[in-house]
């Protein structure tokens, strides 16, 4: 199965009792802030960005960026973030965040999201993320949480560099699709699973199940779930992993890797936007 991927056993249909699972979307409902925009000064002084990556709005574009993209939007974020990552040197993406990360990975998680995977788990469901972000992040967060799956977006490498292709993007009916896919798959009923995610983009994939829910949303969402009569959530406590996750352990090299690829994610956001900005107000 293409999308998705994840360390959960072959699925267990005894008696031919339908399992189920909760889908989690990743940024603004999983994680409370992202840590990547830290990155933009050592990516700079990396030589990866020049000096036009390093914004003194950065966090208020980027924060304005994910809670209002539309669709047309979203497309032309993943058409720069390919010209920007093309060529990109892995090892040193990788020795950069090594050097960098120490004390900026807490806080990410919401207490509440937390909980609430504590809590699924506990009733005997699967938990999957779901996030456009790539899989090199967020399948390390999802070992973290303990996640049975992943499905996010693919970026190829070729010879220890980024190609600036995507191979596969997590976005939109893509989610929804995937979600039916790994449904089939695991023998998921859908009509007893739960979503949760803030974007009105992932409408797609809230639709998919029988217990949407809407967590920190958009102002579309926000009008969608009080229209369709669905819960919507407030997550507003971050917590330090390791304080949240007695088990935490310090991420390993692999994982250094995975969140300095989505830092690349969050600063093409970033650039990209604040690059709209300025041809709007010339």
């Amino acid at each position: 199965m293409g999308p998705a991927s994840g360390t959960a056993a072959a699925p267990s249909r005894a008696y031919g009792v339908p399992r189920t699972a909760a889908f989690f979307d990743l940024d603004k409902t999983i994680i409370a802030k992202s840590s990547a925009l830290a990155f933009s000064r050592p990516f700079y002084q990396g030589g990866l960005i020049n000096r036009r990556g390093v914004l003194k709005s950065a966090y208020a574009q980027f924060v304005f960026l994910v809670g209002g993209a539309d669709h047309d939007q979203m497309e032309k974020m993943r058409e720069y973030l390919s010209a920007l990552t093309r060529g990109w040197n892995v090892q040193q993406v990788r020795e950069i965040v090594a050097e960098t990360l120490h004390g900026l990975i807490d806080p990410i998680i919401y207490d509440e999201a937390a909980s609430l995977i504590e809590q699924h788990h506990a009733a005997g469901r699967d938990v999957v993320i779901v996030s456009s972000s790539g899989s090199e992040v967020v399948e390390p967060i999802g070992q973290l949480l303990g996640a049975d799956h992943v499905i996010a977006t693919r970026l190829m490498v070729e010879d220890g560099r980024y190609t600036g292709e995507i191979e596969y993007y997590a976005y939109a009916e893509n989610k929804a699709a995937a979600i039916r896919e790994l449904a089939a798959v695991e023998g998921y009923d859908l009509a007893d699973c739960y979503a949760y995610s803030d974007s009105s983009t992932d409408l797609p994939m809230l639709e998919t199940v029988g217990h949407p829910s809407a967590v920190n949303p958009d102002r579309a969402l926000r009008k969608e779930a009080l229209a369709r009569d669905w819960p919507v959530l407030v997550f507003s406590r971050p917590v330090e992993l390791h304080r949240r996750l007695p088990e935490f352990r310090a991420p390993s090299r692999a994982v250094l890797t995975a969140v300095a690829v989505g830092a690349a994610v969050v600063t093409a956001s970033v650039l990209w936007y604040s690059a709209k900005r300025r041809r709007a107000i010339a």
